[in-house]
C-alpha cells in the first residue's frame, strides 16, 4: 500500500464518523420529539384552565362556586359588616391581612379546599368549616381553628368589567 492510500482511508474514516454521528444525533433527537410534545397539556386541560364568573347574579351574603381545574372555587359577596369585620382581624393560625386576599373588599374569591386532608368546607354562619376534622375559616379565607395549618388559596384571577371575572388569569 502506497502512502497515499493510507492517508484516504483516514480521511474517508474520519468522514464516515462524522456523518454517522450526525445522523445518529438527528435519529436520537427526532425519537425525543414525541415524547417531549406529550408533556404539553392537552386540549381538555387547556380549555379548564381559566374559568369566566358573570358576578351580577350574586346577591349581598351569597356564595356561588365554579370548578376551576377541577377544583371547587368560592365566591362570595360580602356585606359592608363582614369587609369591616375582616379587614379589623388579621386572621388566626395564618395571619394575612384582608386587603393582600382581595382585589376588590366586596367578592373574596377563594379555592374551595381544606388546607388539612383536602375536603369541601361549608359556609355556616360567619366563615367557612371543614366538618371532615372541624377546621374554620373567618370571611376572607383565613383559618381560625385547625387542624387546617393554612388559609384557604387564593387563585389567579382579574376583573374583565364591573362585574366579570376570569379565574386563572391574573
Amino acid at each position: 500500500m502506497a502512502e497515499s492510500d493510507t492517508l484516504d482511508d483516514s480521511n474517508r474514516r474520519n468522514f464516515l464518523i462524522k456523518v454517522t454521528s450526525v445522523v445518529g444525533g438527528a435519529g436520537a433527537a427526532a425519537a425525543c420529539l414525541p415524547f417531549v410534545a406529550s408533556m404539553n397539556p392537552s386540549s381538555d386541560v387547556l380549555a379548564k384552565a381559566t374559568t369566566e364568573v358573570d358576578l351580577s347574579a350574586i346577591p349581598e351574603e351569597g356564595v356561588h362556586t365554579v370548578a376551576w381545574q377541577g377544583k371547587p372555587v368560592f365566591i362570595f359577596h360580602r356585606t359592608q359588616e363582614e369587609i369591616k369585620a375582616m379587614e379589623a382581624s388579621d386572621g388566626g393560625f395564618d395571619p394575612e391581612p384582608d386587603q393582600k386576599r382581595v382585589k376588590r373588599p366586596e367578592w373574596l374569591v377563594v379555592v374551595g379546599i381544606c388546607t388539612h386532608l383536602g375536603c369541601v368546607p361549608n359556609k355556616e354562619g360567619p366563615g367557612w368549616t371543614c366538618h371532615c376534622h372541624g377546621s374554620q375559616y373567618d370571611d376572607s379565607g383565613r383559618v381560625t381553628r385547625g387542624p387546617a395549618p393554612k388559609n384557604l388559596a387564593v387563585p389567579p384571577y382579574r376583573f374583565i368589567a364591573a362585574d366579570k371575572i376570569i379565574i386563572g388569569e391574573a
